[in-house]
């Protein structure tokens, strides 16, 4: 471990020595729906869509000025499956049928939404549905509606 870490310093130091900056190594991804969730705080409300803001004018004030991801995608719902605090959206876009992760949504079949343009994984394995999506798309919030 400390020889390693000792290779790490001198390599980097040669590095900048000779006037190039170290590669930087990229944090590891980690699939969105496999994160362990930490546990809610005693007395504290459960988090879902029920009470969650769907758009920005419905945050606080002080929150409204946060950016948010713009919601620069429209497509058809085809089908959704809840499974734990994610919903699997299938949906149609520009005669393309795609799939789409979100935290839980209303979203239903025939549904026109909007949401962000998100995070692509392939064959991402979700353990929970015990199936293997080719390409999916991670997305922060989607809104139902135009």
């Amino acid at each position: 471990m400390k020889l390693s870490s000792l290779l790490a310093a001198l390599t980097a130091f040669t590095l900048v020595a000779c006037g190039q900056k170290p590669a930087e190594t990229p944090a590891p991804q980690m699939p969105i729906a496999s994160a362990p969730m930490a546990a809610l705080p005693a007395g504290h409300p459960a988090m879902n869509a029920t009470n969650m803001p769907q758009n920005a004018s419905d945050l606080p004030k002080s929150m409204q000025t946060a950016s948010l991801p713009p919601l620069t995608q429209t497509a058809k719902v085809l089908s959704t499956i809840s499974a734990s605090q994610f919903t699997y959206i299938e949906v149609t876009q520009d005669n393309n049928t795609r799939w789409l992760a979100t935290t839980t949504s209303t979203a239903k079949k025939g549904d026109t939404i909007r949401f962000d343009s998100g995070t692509v994984m392939n064959n991402f394995n979700s353990k929970v549905l015990n199936r293997t999506f080719p390409s999916i798309t991670f997305v922060g919030r989607v809104v139902v509606g135009n």
